[in-house]
């Protein structure tokens, strides 16, 4: 609804109609509720023209109503719409909860034409009655028979028949009823320009993700983050970085809205602290209400099993995945974001009616992964991987987030991957053509104190492997993955000179040729380019 001369113009009018107990005045609190839409109540009407000891009788409602018909052929009903909306504020629309007759209708369409959607809820007899006498057992009220011996409301079904929409809401919850109305009226039902850009990594984790992240944040309306705190997302800051674990990497760059998904493993500790490190406010983050929580006993536990020999974070994140598979029944409900008194403020039942708000109204939104597709659960080299899937699909999975509202998947790759150290009884797993930090030093011109001073493990502190550049695990990570674009990380590692650079064509030669041959195995374009663990890190290529 917008305003002309201090009239408003209305953009949508929903006329309901049906019997008694069909579920009208619930839909239109539906509407309101989630769409903001203004209830315009006839019955507000016609209680303004009887006395007030008669303002509960519903047959001296019915007579009123009768009344206004005959002597204004139901127009009255288009007259106290325009009285009403004279001069309110903008909404998304009118509900006229209800309809009784067709004139009222007629009335109606023509003042309003295709802006108007007419929708007619019924349901069988029987049903009904059950409905009105379960709602007015408690009250002094007319029977059901009573109340449907109105000439009016006899004739009320008739008008299924001028309707644009007809629902049989027998079997059908109010919630069903509301999603069910909401895609006739293309409410929040895929429709508008929303997009989502996927970041994964394309190696074994620790390939800069947060960097990219955090550059990319600020053209963004929503932020998502998946995974658990054993990943750790260094960003870039003066005088010290700073690590996200469970919040998107770019909260502290953006005013975007944050979200975490259901798909997400949460250490309370560790979330409250970084939510009071980045002064988030409980009305711009959203934790989906299913999103699991690791217990000090996961800790335990993953202590206990033996998986440090693979080199795991110890965070609990895996034995908290097991625990929800395993700990289905009614007796051992694994623990979720809803239970925790503490995240509460924060907590919500409708992230994904938050994303369908977010497309709907043309949001872009960032979804961003952890860890790497060499660590996948399913596509990594077992048993040395993490305890979740960690491709695109996966990540989507966890966020729920629709294939097709896909826009760019950026797959973050390192010149150099690395994987964490061996532990002191085991082994992290297979790297292609492991090499030593002293090689990368002569290589590159950077120092080895100063390589070996980054290159430790966000998470745990731990020192990590390096190896040549895999181009059949990059080969791989594109078929799983199918990026539309690859994020190049530490070309400063090809080469100290990269640092300086701010053009694509003030990279070292070499690293250019490097950048090409990406391209033919991917084929896909280098669009990013991090030269630098700096304030200015990125030569940024893209077309988008």
């Amino acid at each position: 609804m917008n305003m002309k001369g201090g009239r408003s113009v209305i953009d949508r009018v929903v006329l309901l109609s049906g019997p008694i107990s069909s579920g009208k005045s619930t839909l239109a609190e539906g509407l309101r509720r989630r769409f903001g839409m203004v209830i315009f109540k006839t019955n507000s009407v016609l209680k303004q023209r009887v006395k007030p000891h008669l303002l509960n009788d519903r047959k001296a409602l019915q007579s009123a109503g009768e009344r206004l018909d005959r002597s204004t052929r139901g127009a009255w009903v288009r007259d106290s719409l325009n009285e009403l909306m004279t001069n309110q504020p903008a909404t998304s629309g009118v509900v006229v909860d209800s309809v009784r007759i067709i004139e009222q209708i007629d009335t109606l369409r023509k003042a309003f034409g295709s802006k108007l959607v007419h929708i007619h809820l019924t349901a069988p007899d029987k049903a009904l009655e059950k409905r009105y006498q379960r709602r007015h057992e408690l009250e002094d009220a007319i029977t059901f028979t009573e109340a449907r011996e109105n000439a009016t409301e006899r004739q009320v079904q008739t008008l299924q028949n001028s309707a644009d929409v007809v629902i049989d809401t027998k079997r059908c919850t109010a919630d069903d009823v509301l999603t069910r109305v909401c895609c006739h009226l293309n409410l929040r039902c895929g429709r508008g320009l929303g997009y989502v850009d996927v970041l994964i990594g394309g190696q074994y984790g620790s390939e800069g993700k947060g960097q990219i992240a955090a550059y990319l944040a600020p053209e963004y309306d929503f932020l998502i983050r998946v995974g658990g705190p054993n990943a750790g997302h260094k960003v870039y800051e003066e005088p010290d970085p700073f690590t996200h674990h469970q919040l998107p990497s770019g909260t502290r760059r953006s005013q975007a809205r944050l979200l975490i998904g259901p798909g997400a493993t949460l250490r309370i500790s560790k979330l409250l602290k970084e939510i009071a490190d980045c002064k988030v406010e409980s009305d711009r983050l959203y934790i989906d209400e299913q999103a699991m929580v690791i217990s000090d006993a996961d800790i335990d536990d993953e202590e206990k099993s033996g998986v440090s020999d693979i080199g795991s974070t110890i965070q609990g994140v895996g034995a908290a995945m097991a625990r929800r598979i395993i700990g289905r029944s009614h007796k051992a409900h694994p623990q979720l974001a809803k239970d925790i008194p503490e995240l509460r403020p924060y907590v919500h039942n409708r992230i994904l009616d938050f994303l369908d708000n977010a497309y709907s109204e043309g949001n872009s939104v960032l979804l961003e992964g952890t860890q790497g597709t060499g660590l996948s659960l399913y596509h990594g080299f077992y048993p040395y991987v993490t305890s979740r899937e960690t491709t695109v699909a996966g990540c989507l999975a966890e966020a729920g987030v629709p294939w097709n509202r896909v826009r760019r998947a950026i797959m973050v790759c390192r010149t150099y991957p690395i994987r964490v150290q061996n532990p002191p009884d085991g082994w992290s797993g297979p790297m292609s053509q492991e090499i030593s930090w002293s090689e990368i030093s002569k290589r590159s011109g950077i120092s080895l104190a100063e390589l070996q001073k980054a290159e430790t493990t966000s998470t745990t502190g731990k020192r990590r492997r390096v190896c040549e550049f895999d181009w059949q695990l990059l080969r791989k990570a594109t078929l799983i993955n199918g990026p539309t674009d690859i994020a190049l990380t530490f070309a400063d590692y090809l080469s100290k000179k990269n640092r300086t650079a701010k053009r694509f064509d003030q990279l070292h030669v070499d690293t250019i040729n490097f950048i090409q041959e990406v391209e033919l195995v991917t084929r896909a374009p280098v669009s990013l380019i991090s030269t630098g663990f700096n304030d200015r890190p990125v030569v940024d290529r893209r077309r988008w």
